[in-house]
Formats: C-alpha cells, structure tokens, sequence
C-alpha cells in the first residue's frame, strides 16, 4: 500500500503525490458513502491494473470547512489595501474562523503600494494593535522583497484565505512565475474581484504546501462550536480563566477581565465588537460587498 498527499480534486479525480510519484485516483466505492477526501488529506492507494484507488483517509489534525482542506499548519490571510479597501472587521472575522479551526493565523497585507499615506497610517495603526497581540503581519507587493514570506511558508501547509480580489493568485504567480495562475481585473461594477480560482489545490512553494483556494464574500459561523471560541483567540487568551465567573461569555458579565483589558487598550476593541457580534449574533450569514 502507498501513501501520500492529495495536492488537488476536479470532479471525482483525486491528484495523490509523494516523493516518488504524481498519480490520479478515484476513491473506493465504500469511502464515497462515507467520508470524502479532501485537499490535504493524507491517504493510503493502491494501483488497480491501469488504475488507482484511495482505500484510506488518514487522521487529520484539522479541517477547514469553507475552504475544503485538511492537515494545515497556518492560514494566510490575505488582505489588500485597495480594490477592495481594506476593512479591520472582515479582517477579525476571519482571524476568529481560522482560530476556530485550530489553525495558525498569518495576516498578509497586499497591494501597499496603492494605498495613500492616509490609508497607510490608519492601517498600521490597526494591524499595529493586532501585532501587539501576537498575530504575525507580512507586506507584500509587486516588486517587494518576500523574503519574510518565503520563510513563514517553508516546511509547513498553509492555505491562502480572503476576499475574491485581493490578491491571492497574483502573490502566488509572484512567488513562482512558473504557476501561471489566472488573475483577472477588479470588477469595477461590483467593487470586488471576480472568482479567478475554481478549485483548490495545493502547490510546491518555498520549500512548504501552498493551497490557493476560491475567492468567497460570506463568511457562516452558524454550523462551527463557539463554546471554547474565547480560549482560541490569540489575543483573548492570556486573559481567558480570571473572570470572577469561570464561564464568562465576556459580554454583560461583571468583572469580565477581557473587558477590562480591552478598555485599556490591551486588546483592539474591533476584535472584541467583532467576537461579541458572533457570539450574540442569531444563526446567519454575514456578507461583504
């Protein structure tokens, strides 16, 4: 029996590779009914005459639900500046989701090079807070230096996550022209991009696993567990556990300690807005446009 990585799925066709070879399967019978593989999945095959077929879906660490793909170290987060504008609150969103999926966040900010000074400075100022809080921040552009990148995606399995338009298989064509991926220009009508990715897949890149995935502007938080959200959020948990309640939601709650260091700056009040909007939030989809 083989085993290997399964780097890409158009229809029922299953790209599995490893060290020594790049196949095309199709699961077994049994496994369709039950659970389906996805990107990322580690899986045992085996070759079936001219054939091959995946008998197994290894354990998986974790598992993100939109996009589809499992076994991944980090997310990259992937936010531009302009067209579309960047926007704190769908940036937290995200964080909070990626979080959720016990999945590393990385926030990586495009198109510097378009914003104003004014812009600039009000970003920074937000990503700043955030930074403060441990999260990791990359810059990228046409014409920058990646080096920092380069080195946050070695050796690891990261998905690029965000916004349809804002640069994820531009930075990826960037990283390695042989990708050739299809970009496409902002809708102007719209003010976001057009869908230019169909499939996730996974590509070598940097010495690591980079998937580029379908752009989205609806983020569902109705199906995913937010008992524990709170201990998952970097930024929350130092202060997690020193409520004077053991199970405060850190909303109306007295002696909160969250609330209390968000008032004094220790932690950005849009992130907790955010966290308290989906924790009262009735089940629904929240969309940007």
């Amino acid at each position: 029996m083989k085993q290997g990585t399964i780097t890409k799925i158009i229809s029922n066709h299953y790209t599995i590779e490893n060290e020594q070879e790049s196949v095309v399967a199709i699961p077994r019978g049994k496994m369709r009914r039950q659970t389906a593989p996805v990107v990322g999945d580690r899986v045992e095959y085996e070759q079936v005459q001219d054939s091959y077929r995946i008998v197994k879906v290894r354990p998986r660490k974790n598992r993100l639900l939109r996009p589809a793909i499992a076994n991944v170290d980090q997310a990259l987060i992937v936010t531009s500046c302009k067209d579309p504008d960047f926007s704190i609150h769908l940036l937290n969103r995200l964080l909070i989701l990626v979080s959720l999926s016990d999945v590393e966040p990385v926030i990586c900010l495009t198109k510097w090079d378009l914003a104003s000074p004014a812009e600039r400075d009000r970003i920074e100022a937000q990503l700043g807070a955030l930074e403060a809080c441990g999260y990791d921040v990359l810059k990228t552009y046409p014409g920058s230096d990646d080096t920092r990148l380069r080195e946050t995606l070695a050796g690891k399995e990261s998905v690029l996550c965000g916004q349809s338009g804002a640069g994820k298989s531009s930075l990826l064509n960037r990283l390695d022209p042989g990708f050739q991926l299809q970009t496409q220009e902002i809708s102007k009508a719209l003010g976001r991009g057009k869908h230019t990715t169909r499939f996730c897949q996974l590509h070598a890149v940097a010495n690591g696993w980079v998937a580029d995935t379908p752009g989205f502007s609806s983020l569902d938080f109705t199906l995913l567990d937010k008992t524990n959200l709170d201990r998952k959020i970097k930024a929350f948990a130092p202060y997690v556990g020193a409520c004077r309640f053991s199970d405060c939601r850190h909303l109306n709650e007295p002696d909160c300690a969250l609330k209390q260091v968000v008032e004094e700056g220790k932690v950005p009040l849009a992130l907790y807005e955010d966290y308290k909007a989906i924790v009262e939030a009735t089940p629904r989809k929240e969309t940007y446009k």
